[in-house]
C-alpha cells in the first residue's frame, strides 16, 4: 500500500465522459476501502466561500468566553473547551466547537430538530454557513452516489436516506496548548466518525493523522482548499466493513504553539434508517447486529460525553 491518501479530481465525475465517471467511482470505492479517506480536488466549492468561512470561524472563537457561553444549547451552537472525549478515553479533547444543523423549515423528520443558533455579534455568520452547509451537503451526496455502484446499489440509493438526515457542520478551534494542559490529552484523541460520510474542508494547520492498515500513523496533508472525505461507522456497519471507518486523530503541535481551525461536515441518515448489512456485503455473515441510525447515534454520543442530548446528530472532528 502506498503511504499517501489518494487524491481524486471530482471533475472526472462531474464533467467527464462515461469512462472517466467509472474510473472516478472505482477510485472512490478503492480509496474508502483501503484507507477510509480520500482527498478531493476540483470539487467545485467556491474557494472564496471556504476562505471566508475560516475567517469567520476565527472571529467566532475570538469572542470572549462569556459571550460564547451564551450560545450553549444542547447540540447546536457552542460547546466549551474540554467537553468532548473519544470513546474509551478519560481525557477530554483540547478543543471547543460550534455546531450547525439542517434548517427545520419545510422539513418533516422522525425526530424533532433543535433550532440553529446564530451569534448576534457576527451578522454575516448565518448566510455564510448556510451556504457552506449546502455546498458540503451536495458534495457528500455526490460521493455517495459515486460509491453506490460498488455496493450493487442504484446511484440514487443513499439520497432518500440522507436528504432529510440531521447532518452537522462543525466549526472547531484547537487553541494553543496551555502550560498546565493534561499531558495525556490530544487535540483530538484517536476515534472513528459516527456518521455515514464526513467532508472536511482542509484544516488551517497540520495535525490530522490516520491509522493505516499497517498500523502506522499517516499524516493527511493537502492543499488548503481541497476537501478531505472519510467514511464513518454507520457506513462501515451497513457495508460489513467493506467501506472502512478509519481511526484518526489530531496530534498536538510539535512546532509553533498556535491555534488550529477545522470545519468538518458530518452527513447523517435519518434516525429511522436501518444499518443492517446490505445484501451485497453479507459474504460469510453480517458482523454487526441490526440497529437503526438513531439508536446507534444515541449510544455513541453517550460514549463521547455529549449526553443527555441524544436525539440529535454530532461527531468528533
Amino acid at each position: 500500500m502506498s503511504r499517501a491518501v489518494p487524491e481524486l479530481s471530482l471533475r472526472l465525475y462531474s464533467k467527464g465522459n462515461a469512462a472517466a465517471r467509472r474510473q472516478f467511482c472505482d477510485s472512490v470505492a478503492a480509496g474508502l476501502h483501503d484507507y477510509g479517506f480520500i482527498v478531493l480536488a476540483d470539487h467545485g466549492v467556491d474557494a472564496s466561500l471556504l476562505d471566508r468561512a475560516y475567517r469567520q470561524s476565527e472571529a467566532l472563537f475570538a469572542l470572549d468566553t462569556a459571550a460564547k457561553n451564551r450560545y450553549r444549547s444542547g447540540l447546536r451552537g457552542y460547546t466549551p473547551f474540554g467537553t468532548e472525549h473519544a470513546k474509551h478515553s478519560n481525557h477530554a479533547d483540547l478543543k471547543e466547537f460550534w455546531q450547525i444543523g439542517r434548517e427545520r423549515a419545510g422539513l418533516v423528520h422522525d425526530v424533532e430538530l433543535e433550532p440553529n443558533i446564530w451569534p448576534a455579534e457576527l451578522p454575516k455568520f448565518q448566510p455564510l454557513y448556510k451556504s457552506l452547509y449546502a455546498a458540503l451537503d451536495a458534495t457528500a451526496q455526490l460521493i455517495l452516489r459515486a460509491l453506490a455502484p460498488s455496493l450493487a446499489l442504484p446511484d440514487d440509493y443513499f439520497a432518500s436516506l440522507t436528504r432529510r438526515g440531521n447532518s452537522i457542520l462543525r466549526l472547531i478551534h484547537y487553541p494553543p496548548l496551555l502550560p498546565n494542559a493534561d499531558p495525556a490529552a490530544l487535540r483530538s484523541a484517536p476515534h472513528e466518525d459516527i456518521n455515514f460520510l464526513t467532508v472536511l474542508v482542509a484544516a488551517r494547520g497540520p495535525g490530522l493523522q490516520i491509522l493505516d492498515r499497517d498500523g502506522g500513523w499517516l499524516p493527511v496533508d493537502t492543499a488548503p482548499r481541497n476537501l478531505i472525505v472519510n467514511s464513518g461507522d454507520m457506513l462501515a456497519r451497513l457495508t460489513n466493513d467493506k467501506i472502512a471507518a478509519t481511526t484518526h486523530r489530531v496530534v498536538n503541535p510539535a512546532g509553533p504553539n498556535v491555534s488550529r481551525y477545522s470545519m468538518p461536515f458530518f452527513l447523517h441518515p435519518t434516525d429511522s434508517t436501518s444499518l443492517a448489512c446490505l445484501p451485497a456485503c453479507v459474504g460469510t455473515g453480517a458482523k454487526y447486529p441490526p440497529i437503526t441510525a438513531g439508536e446507534f447515534l444515541a449510544q455513541r454520543i453517550r460514549e463521547i460525553g455529549l449526553a443527555p442530548a441524544v436525539a440529535d446528530a454530532t461527531e468528533k472532528g
